[in-house]
């Protein structure tokens, strides 16, 4: 990480939502990871809610953030595998403008350090939608850790160079 100490850090707004058909606040422990590290970085956290594994409901609930003048970026995590009810990546599709590739790969390169191979059945992803990011993680606390940490901790940090995604929120929406 490269971080310029002369610069001003930037906080954004993150929302941050578990997809789950069995999670409660209670025991959402990978929402609490992120919540922990974002708000331990210096971000707010903007909203929470978990949301079962229908992907109408994740991306209607996506809509209601991406809308909202308070949410600058999304984290999800869950719903991104193979099974029959992971539909995280198709929620943001349903969503998406631009799709952020780079980050699914570096994620799966990240994981294959502490899940070997089986990070193959990741479907790690991201999007930009009308100034929003959304980055859409795998549940598991480990998944959690390497994506904010390996990824997002620099990407959400404004004093990151050579670039970062918080610059380039003023741009999103240049045609």
């Amino acid at each position: 990480m490269a971080i310029d100490e002369s610069l001003t850090f930037k906080p954004i707004n993150i929302a941050v939502l578990t997809v789950s058909d069995t999670r409660t606040i209670e025991d959402d422990t990978s929402g609490n990871i992120l919540i922990d590290r974002l708000t331990g970085a210096g971000h707010s956290l903007a909203e929470r809610a978990i949301v079962t594994d229908d992907a109408v409901l994740v991306a209607q609930q996506l809509t209601q953030w991406i809308d909202s003048d308070t949410v600058d970026a999304i984290i999800t995590t869950g719903g991104t595998g193979l099974t029959g009810r992971d539909v995280t990546p198709e929620a943001l599709d349903m969503v998406k403008e631009k799709d952020i590739p780079g980050f699914g790969e570096v994620f799966r390169y990240l994981s294959l350090k502490t899940i070997g191979t089986s990070t193959v059945q990741s479907r790690a992803c991201a999007v930009v939608t009308r100034s929003t990011y959304i980055f859409a993680l795998p549940g598991s606390n480990g998944a959690v850790k390497d994506g904010w940490d390996g990824i997002l901790a620099e990407q959400l940090d404004s004093r990151n160079r050579p670039c970062n995604f918080v610059d380039l929120i003023p741009r999103l929406r240049e045609v």
